[in-house]
């Protein structure tokens, strides 16, 4: 009984864990955030991210995309941070990689919707 508990430990650990970041987190250069964000899935669905607010490391986001529309204030750490089940993450100058989770309603199974957004202006 104690070698299964220990696969079963094992495998929690290891299955979808993701190490903590250990940096702390440290103020942003605004003018690397702010600004009206858009890009597209690869279903060809839009998406837009509104930031505004960049002050230290905090800010105020606006998350659209189909029939989702999230407000969050969010905490920026590493170059990316998190509205709900998506992540912005900068790349580089004016563009950022965009990771959504997504539950498929008809079957209840997860995936991972990945794209780049652009800067507008």
């Amino acid at each position: 009984m104690a070698d299964l508990w220990s696969i079963i430990s094992a495998n929690y650990k290891t299955v979808g864990a993701t190490v903590p970041s250990k940096t702390p987190y440290v103020a942003v250069d605004p003018n690397l955030y702010e600004g009206s964000w858009t890009g597209k899935y690869p279903d060809n669905k839009s998406f837009t991210f509104t930031i505004s607010n960049v002050t230290g490391f905090r800010a105020k986001v606006q998350y659209q995309s189909g029939g989702t529309n999230k407000f969050q204030e969010v905490l920026i750490k590493d170059n990316s941070f998190r509205i709900g089940d998506t992540r912005f993450t900068l790349a580089a100058l004016g563009k950022a990689q965009i990771k959504n989770v997504v539950t498929d309603a008809a079957s209840g199974q997860t995936y991972l919707d990945q794209a780049y957004a652009s800067r507008n202006g």
